[in-house]
């Protein structure tokens, strides 16, 4: 890593050569990881994955700043094992991270310009966007986010695109769903300060701008088309000294195409495909309370609700067995990331979960482990609506199960890390046709240079 700034350049950038009132920054990572998991009928897959990562940022006065980040991961699965039955490879090299962005506020206060009433903060590129609590929006986007400021308000606008080669689809009965899908987010965000507290509003548009595609499986033909748009409102902030929270609530309304079959057994019968409307919804809470302790003990508790819809023959998001012709999609499809758990890890739709967590350092007074985290959480899991579908094969049971995980972070040196998850999901046995409880096992070393 190399490093340069020189602090008198505040006061008169003008004067000061741009070598000395330039922020370089460079430097890379390695990362090995260890992946035993099992799968929905219970075979086991074990993975080896190295991903060496490297990283600069170039910041000028404050001002305009430009930042990449490039990766390469290897796969080496286990003699059968691979997912997409591909087997091993090298994945990449791949442009993970490369923007630009630009501070109008700081522009002005470095070269002496007249201040703005409203700051402006422009970047284009690729880049993580999540909005609020994760229900709705955790995507990485090649595009543009606008951030505009003044006191408390903020907004943000967001127009961007999916990496077409590096995202994988909600929909997996599209062809090419994990090597090519493209969709664009249209939306703002209006957000305020009121003391302790951050409420928002905002609004997305989801365009599927995949190319016509249709799924051929004698006798049926299936289009795929899926446009939705979210408006959801929350808060994030602290009740208290040392309770924190975050409440987000979304509806999701838009319009997709229907499923491509009846079943007339043992056949399927082709229909007619029909563009039908989406309503759906999702909430989200979760509470922190952090005990103030040497160890920074935390405990966790979230609660994430999501509509299904009956009439789905399989799962929550695909076309393919997909929402009934001529009715309302009520399954709730999002494009966000929140934590449902390690081996289970189901989509948000039609579930109910509860999440119950802990974590703490608790060697923080013994030197070479003051580093070391150690946590748990335990999630339950039940369907939202009985009677419909989640992202997996199932019966019309209400209670799904509930899984046990922990982990463990050590940060050995400043640049040396090693982590540790292990999870197991014990499913009800009469809500899927394995009963049997399934493992995901993840051990990782990175090293930083």
């Amino acid at each position: 890593r190399e490093l340069f700034r020189n602090r008198e350049a505040q006061q008169a950038p003008k004067q000061v050569p741009v070598s000395d009132r330039v922020l370089f920054e460079y430097g890379g990572y390695f990362t090995f990881d260890y992946l035993s998991v099992d799968d929905t009928n219970g075979d086991n897959h074990v993975l080896r994955q190295y991903d060496p990562v490297l990283y600069a940022r170039l910041n000028l006065d404050g001002v305009h700043e430009f930042f990449f980040r490039g990766r390469a991961t290897y796969q080496d699965f286990a003699p059968g094992d691979s997912f997409d039955g591909e087997g091993s490879g090298l994945d990449g090299p791949t442009i993970d991270r490369l923007y630009y962005r630009f501070d109008l506020a700081r522009n002005q206060e470095r070269y002496g310009g007249k201040p703005a009433p409203v700051n402006v903060a422009l970047q284009g590129g690729r880049d993580l966007v999540y909005w609020g609590n994760g229900l709705t929006l955790a995507q990485v986007l090649d595009g543009a986010v606008v951030d505009l400021s003044r006191g408390p308000v903020a907004l943000q606008l967001v127009a961007g695109l999916t990496p077409v080669h590096d995202t994988i689809d909600i929909d997996s009965s599209r062809p090419d769903f994990d090597d090519h899908t493209k969709r664009g987010f249209f939306g703002l965000m209006l957000s305020t300060q009121v003391g302790p507290h951050r409420p928002y509003v905002y609004g997305l548009m989801q365009r599927d701008y995949n190319d016509d595609e249709t799924l051929d499986l004698a006798p049926t033909s299936t289009r795929f088309d899926y446009n939705s748009y979210y408006i959801g409102i929350g808060s994030v902030g602290a009740l208290g000294d040392k309770l924190l929270y975050g409440v987000e609530v979304v509806y999701e309304g838009g319009n997709t195409l229907s499923n491509s079959f009846e079943v007339d057994p043992p056949f399927l019968v082709p229909i007619e495909q029909t563009e039908d409307p989406i309503s759906a919804a999702a909430v989200d809470v979760r509470l922190d309370y952090l005990f103030g302790d040497a160890g920074r003990t935390r405990a966790s508790v979230q609660a994430t609700y999501a509509t299904g819809d009956a009439d789905r023959f399989s799962s929550t998001s695909n076309t393919f067995g997909g929402n009934q012709p001529g009715t309302t999609d009520k399954a709730f499809n999002s494009f966000g990331l929140i934590n449902t758990g390690l081996a289970f890890a189901p989509s948000v739709s039609n579930l109910i979960i509860v999440r119950t967590g802990v974590s703490t350092f608790p060697l923080h007074d013994f030197a070479p482990l003051r580093r070391l985290q150690v946590g748990a959480d335990v999630f339950v899991y039940n369907k939202a609506n009985t009677n419909a579908p989640i992202d997996e094969p199932g019966f019309d049971e209400r209670y799904l199960g509930w899984e046990p995980d922990i982990f463990l972070n050590w940060q050995i040196t400043s640049d040396l890390t090693f982590a540790v998850r292990y999870g197991v999901f014990f499913p009800n046995e009469d809500a899927f046709p394995n009963e049997d409880a399934r493992q995901f096992i993840s051990t990782s070393v990175t090293y930083s240079f």
